[in-house]
């Protein structure tokens, strides 16, 4: 049975404790906190008590918690944080929301859709916020790309393209255990495969294809077929050739849009427009996604404003992300 939402004023903040160390911790809550107004990091728990020691002095942080389960039981906390390895975010996601706790989980949502079904059903019942962490979504860039596709300055879209390739050497990294839920898909292949969706609707997965180590997708490539007609490819990779990639190609039949650093527009990203007759680029908002990622949880929280990745859309997401995998002859994670 689930608990009572914590209770706070919407003058004060919304105490987030958070469970684990990891290091996406940093860039998606620590340095974007001092920017959001109402939230406030209040407590950290790990595996390893020292480390939530160490990470809540690095990071000021003022209280560290035995465990998990202490976090969970603490009243003077609000929301909950999830940024452990993917296998993980559907048991203590649902612990959270269990506690009474608003609930900020990374993404991906969960290892599977099967996962992500079973969180989706418990956040439809529970009165708090359950949030996937998919930071890009809260970005004004993508209804901007939607706008340039529906004025037709590029003309009728017929081939999309999304790539995001970063190299992460074999080793102790994460994203190298399969236990886990490592591979290269859920890591940086969720962005492609988001974005194309978000700008297109619900595709059809036509071919995929993938390069393994020892069960671990280091690449893959996807082709994906979209209503209108629209043939999409994805490419990801954590180690391959293409060691740093980061951009969207979409073609139309009177010109080319390509966007740089179409998932982290903070980084610098241009949408350039190309036609027979001109080319010329736009610059997009340059405020931290993750940033407003932030400021849309405490909203949720304070006022109960719409979740743009709210739990329906990531069981959505987890649905494509499946059958790319069995497309390609792999078994999604946490099946195995």
């Amino acid at each position: 049975m689930n608990h009572e939402p914590a209770h706070h004023s919407t003058d004060g903040p919304v105490r987030v404790g958070v469970l684990g160390a990891a290091r996406i911790m940093r860039d998606a809550l620590v340095r974007p906190a001092p920017d959001v107004d109402g939230l406030e990091i209040s407590a950290i728990a790990a595996r390893d008590p020292d480390r939530a020691r160490a990470a809540a002095e690095k990071y000021g942080i003022a209280r560290t918690h035995a465990n998990y389960e202490a976090l969970l039981a603490d009243p003077e906390i609000d929301a909950v944080y999830v940024p452990l390895p993917a296998t993980l975010h559907a048991r203590w996601a649902k612990a959270a929301l269990d506690a009474g706790k608003h609930v900020l989980v990374e993404k991906p949502f969960t290892a599977n859709a099967t996962e992500a079904e079973h969180l989706v059903t418990a956040a439809a019942i529970s009165p708090t916020v359950v949030m996937e962490a998919y930071h890009s979504g809260h970005h004004p860039l993508t209804e901007e790309l939607r706008k340039i596709i529906a004025t037709g300055e590029i003309g009728t879209v017929h081939t999309a393209r999304a790539i995001f390739c970063v190299p992460v050497p074999p080793g102790k990294d994460i994203r190298w255990n399969l236990a886990l839920g490592g591979g290269g898909l859920l890591d940086v292949g969720y962005y492609p495969v988001r974005l194309l969706r978000e700008l297109f609707g619900e595709p059809t997965v036509t071919q995929a294809r993938a390069r393994e180590r020892g069960g671990i997708d280091r690449s893959l490539e996807a082709d994906l077929l979209f209503p209108q007609d629209i043939r999409g490819t994805i490419v990801s990779s954590i180690w391959s050739r293409r060691l740093f990639a980061s951009k969207l190609e979409v073609t139309g039949t009177g010109g080319k849009m390509s966007v740089s650093f179409p998932y982290h527009p903070q980084m610098g990203a241009k949408i350039t427009l190309r036609t027979p007759d001109r080319r010329w680029r736009e610059t997009p908002d340059r405020t931290s996604t993750y940033v407003l990622q932030l400021r849309a949880f405490v909203d949720a929280v304070h006022h109960g404003a719409p979740i743009r990745t709210d739990a329906p859309a990531a069981l959505r997401q987890m649905q494509v992300l499946d059958t790319i995998y069995r497309t390609a002859g792999m078994t999604p994670r946490g099946l195995g």
